[in-house]
């Protein structure tokens, strides 16, 4: 993993038709911190996160990265409720095929990440048959031990019950403080330990 990888906006716009989402939006994302993305729904969080992740080009402004813009994604995993899991696989083969193109990181074996997630017991079992909140424990962790110096989470603890909100807390605290981690959110208990925030807003 990359250290001190860091993320510069300058004066960043992006626009679809002729109403723009936000404008003049300048920011520096920095190795080791946490930030929050908050405004109110359709506001355009996730918009700016998959700008952010290279996904979406901004209409306007400058994107500085410590990397060619094209090799970005390889410096980042990213969690969203739109993300979607291979369903015809199990857990273990998912995190297997997963690492084959974008390497886990050496912290935890793909059965110790399983057993950490409380889905030890059903690494054989078809993710097609997991419920809502295990295909997102799964997807977690498939992005935060990622080995990239980047994670973006997008209303990370989605489907997840009281349990699943600590498993999130504990994953962020031990696993992530040598990371960028943006995450987009109005919920206070998923974006609580973020240090910076950036209400979109703000820049309309």
């Amino acid at each position: 993993m990359m250290n001190n990888y860091s993320i510069e906006l300058i004066n960043c716009g992006k626009k679809y038709n002729r109403e723009w989402i936000f404008r003049r939006l300048s920011y520096q994302f920095n190795t080791g911190h946490a930030y929050a993305i908050t405004g109110h729904n359709g506001s355009g969080k996730s918009t700016l996160l998959q700008c952010i992740a290279g996904n979406i080009n901004f209409n306007e402004g400058n994107f500085k990265l410590p990397v060619v813009a094209e090799k970005h994604f390889q410096h980042l995993s990213i969690c969203t409720p739109y993300l979607e899991l291979i369903e015809e696989m199990n857990g273990t083969e998912l995190l297997q095929f997963h690492a084959s193109f974008k390497p886990l990181s050496n912290k935890k074996t793909i059965p110790e990440i399983l057993d950490l997630i409380g889905l030890g017991k059903t690494a054989n079992k078809q993710i097609s048959k997991f419920s809502s909140g295990m295909k997102q424990r799964l997807k977690l962790a498939q992005a935060v031990f990622s080995d990239t110096p980047v994670l973006l989470l997008d209303e990370p603890c989605t489907n997840l019950d009281k349990e699943g909100y600590a498993l999130y807390q504990s994953l962020i605290q031990n696993y992530c403080n040598d990371k960028i981690v943006i995450i987009c959110s109005n919920e206070e208990a998923e974006i609580h330990f973020c240090s910076e925030r950036i209400h979109i807003n703000d820049y309309k």
